[in-house]
């Protein structure tokens, strides 16, 4: 299992970056590469490690889209961000799904910080949503109407970034050998 995780590092990239770069300009993740890359990575596990490694793949793809299920019905995510989630914690597999999440997160608070600090992001909801939970004598119904709307480009995070960035971080660990 020694040349697995480099495998998997490279064939993943051109994947990666087709999605990255369609989330950055369209905003979109397509369904065919979410779902092939989620089928690919199951078959591939099932053909390098049999049913062992094909279920591990599988609950760390339910585990991953599950991080993000909650997100996603209260519309603070997209349904392709669960998609490729989902389809990167298969690739993941359950053994590092949370070292996984958690790079993730910190990738999307970084590129939160970095799209309000370059002013590619707007940071409206985001002070809305402060004042709502800790000003108690914040106006939300006048505060909520004064929110831009919320398919504006400037109100949307390309959180596809933050998805790669931590399947980048955590392979890049698995190849140097410092995650199991």
């Amino acid at each position: 299992m020694y040349f697995f995780p480099w495998i998997v590092f490279v064939a993943a990239t051109p994947w990666l970056a087709a999605l990255c770069i369609g989330d950055w300009r369209k905003r979109r993740l397509p369904n065919v590469l979410t779902f092939g890359g989620f089928a690919v990575a199951l078959v591939f596990r099932f053909g390098w490690g049999g049913l062992p490694l094909f279920l591990d793949g599988l609950y760390g793809a339910l585990l991953c889209g599950a991080f993000l299920l909650i997100p996603m019905l209260m519309r603070a995510a997209g349904a392709g961000d669960v998609k490729m989630l989902t389809a990167c914690g298969a690739i993941a597999g359950l053994g590092i799904s949370l070292e996984f999440l958690l790079a993730v997160s910190l990738s999307g608070l970084v590129l939160v910080i970095v799209m309000l600090g370059l002013r590619l992001a707007d940071g409206a909801r985001l002070k809305h949503y402060a004042r709502v939970f800790f000003d108690w004598r914040y106006d939300r119904v006048a505060g909520r109407a004064s929110l831009p709307p919320s398919h504006s480009e400037k109100t949307r995070i390309p959180f596809g970034l933050a998805i790669a960035a931590g399947l980048w971080i955590i392979l890049g660990f698995q190849c140097a050998g410092t995650l199991i």
